[in-house]
Parts: structure tokens; sequence; C-alpha cells
């Protein structure tokens, strides 16, 4: 089964942002899944993921930044300050958000590098005066890009923009879904590199190609007939969104015998179940859309639970770990009600890691993770 393009996506994503640009396409950085691809795309911008998942630049970084903030924002900031992320210095903008007090003021740094349009959040989900604010934000982020780019942003545009991204979307969780099957050749490394793709494809036709191609493959692995099936514990990875290079708690999940059939964070499944109204106003289902994402800066944050729910039953697991970053207050505060909606409403095992990017603690989490897998 062929998953190259998958695994090598950072170069492949290099490779297509020097074509984009040399046909004078804008390029956008952007961090978060809050981040409205179809408005970035219909305003022929291509978004691209910005590094800030490895331990390397956090040093740099905590020369400017406090050591209390997470590993997240000082390894996005350490990455755009050393000039070693080909992404960052490929983005003519930048498009940040307000999902966290660190982020906010790590960003009024950042924005001295490059041009950077701060998406302002409401902080709850509820009520028309929040869906209203964020309609608005959308426009104002439309306004900044076509002001780069020179194309408005139309309702034609973003039809065919959501369109796509819902293609994506749903050929992404049928992936998932066969991935997760106990006769799956797939690790969670696999399916951790097939989703955190999506995010630095160029060209989104390209990467909708692969994952229709591996989603064909893995069908047809499957309809064999005697295929040996896995018993591993089945996980469920919630919290902080891991990717290459902080990846440490999935490997070592998988050496010690578990397996993570799904991530319901940012990296992850997180929002992929939430499709674009194809029927109305563009602009109010994206607005509506991208509210919704169970994010632990919104309060409430019932979204998260009624997510995890869904997922627990979908992808049959035997328990929930939940990954926080050192210094994420938001999560680390949330994993209070979801450990007790985990235990007391799901009837399911619960472990709560708290970490950061660096290896210090490796074997500690290991005797962590392995007494929690015996128990399973």
């Amino acid at each position: 089964m062929n998953i190259k393009h998958f695994i090598n996506f950072s170069e492949l994503s290099i490779a297509d942002l020097d074509a984009w640009r040399e046909d004078g396409g804008t390029v956008a950085g952007v961090y978060c899944i809050y981040a409205p691809t179809e408005v970035i795309r219909a305003a022929n911008v291509a978004p691209i993921s910005l590094c800030g998942k490895k331990q390397d630049p956090i040093k740099e970084a905590e020369r400017e930044l406090p050591p209390s903030l997470c590993p997240l924002i000082k390894s996005s900031y350490g990455y755009a300050i050393n000039g070693t992320c080909p992404f960052f210095s490929a983005s003519d903008v930048l498009i940040a958000e307000t999902t966290c007090d660190g982020k906010k003021k790590m960003y009024e740094l950042m924005g001295r590098l490059k041009p950077l349009h701060l998406m302002q959040l409401p902080h709850t989900q509820t009520g028309e005066a929040a869906l209203q604010y964020w309609l608005h934000g959308l426009h104002e982020l439309a306004a900044f890009l076509t002001s780069y780019s020179g194309t408005e942003v139309t309702d034609e545009a973003l039809a065919r923009e959501i369109a796509e991204q819902n293609a994506i979307r749903s050929e992404l969780a049928r992936v998932a879904q066969l991935a997760a099957d106990d006769r799956s050749p797939l690790t969670a490394g696999d399916l951790l590199a097939i989703q955190e793709s999506k995010s630095f494809s160029v060209y989104p036709h390209k990467y909708l190609t692969a994952l229709t191609e591996l989603r064909r493959d893995l069908e047809a692995h499957l309809a064999q007939p005697d295929l040996p099936a896995k018993s591993n514990p089945r996980i469920l990875l919630t919290g902080c969104p891991s990717g290459k290079g902080s990846d440490k708690l999935i490997n070592i999940i998988d050496e010690l015998g578990g397996r993570v059939v799904c991530m319901e964070n940012c990296t992850g499944l997180k929002g992929m179940t939430l499709p674009v109204d194809e029927t109305g106003d563009p602009w109010e289902a994206l607005a509506q859309r991208y509210l919704s994402i169970p994010c632990s800066c919104m309060s409430p944050n019932a979204n998260r639970l009624t997510s995890l729910q869904e997922m627990a039953e979908a992808y049959r697991v035997d328990a929930i770990i939940d990954l926080t970053w050192l210094g994420c207050h938001t999560y680390n505060a949330e994993s209070t009600t979801v450990k007790r909606f985990v235990e007391g409403e799901l009837g399911l095992p619960f472990l709560r890691v708290e970490t950061d990017y660096s290896t210090s603690d490796t074997e500690q989490l290991r005797t962590r993770v392995e007494a929690f897998i015996e128990i399973l």
C-alpha cells in the first residue's frame, strides 16, 4: 500500500509551493484549523501549515518568550525567527487566531516579521452575537487576503472551495475508519502523516486524488479473506495536537502494545465530521461550521464531549488518553471535565498525560502508559 505521498508531504509541499509562487501565487502561512481554508483559497491564496511541532527551535524562542509558555507557541516562534522553516520563508502573509492568551502575545512579536492578520475569535459558540461577530471576522479576513492577492472573494468561488473541502473531509473520515480496522496494515504514525499532510497541500485536488486512491487500496486490502486481525487495545487520543516531531506519546503507546485508532485533536479528526452546508449562504455556512469546532478556547465546550462520544462509539475504543502540553492552561483545566465525562458517561478508562516536546520524561511516560495498557 503506497502512502509515500503522505509520508513525504514536506518535500512534496515545498516543490508545489515553488511552482505556485513561480506562477505568481500568494501564500498564507496558517497555524490553526480555525483559519477557514475555503475563504483563503477563494482569494486565490494557498494556505500552508507552519512549523511548530519540534523541540529544536524552542531554546532560541525562549530568549524572547517566557519558558512557562507551551511548547507549541515557543516552537512556532522559534521557527519564525531562526529561518529554518521553509514554509514560513515561503509565506507572503500570516493568518493567526486568538485561541489563547499566549498565542495572542506571541503573534504581536511575530507580526514584526511579516504581514499578519489576527482573527478575533468569540469565546463562546452559542448565541447570535457570537456568530455575527465571527461572520464579520471572515469578511475582514477576505479583505486582508484580497489586498495581497488582488482576487475578490465571491460567492461562486466560495461555493467551489466549499464543495472541494467537503469532499476532502468526507474522504479523510472514510480513510480513517478503514485505517482503524483491526485488519488494517496502517499504523498510528501512518494515520498521523495522512491527516497532518492535509494542511500542507498546496493543490487540494492532488491531496484528494491521493486520498481516494488510498481509500480504494484499503478497501481492496480489507476485502481479502482470512486477514489476521490485531487484538491491541484501541486508544482514542484527545487533547493538544501532535505532529511529526511531537509524536512521542503515540510512539510509546505503539511500542507498548496499544493502538491509537483515532485522534480527536487538531492534527486528527477534530472538525472532520463537520461539513459546510452547501445549500445556503456560503458565508453564514462557513461561519457556523468553523465556530462549531470543539476547541478548549471555547467556553463552554460541550461540542468536545459530543465529539468524544461519537468517536468512542464509531471507533470502538477501549480507553481514552488526554494529552496536554505543559503551559496549555485551557486544555489542562478542561481535562477534569473530560475525565468525568469519559469515566462517568462513557464508562471508559482515562489517562491524563501532561508533557512537552522534550525527551526528558520519556521513561516516566513509558512506565505510566505501560501500567495503563496492562489494565485494559
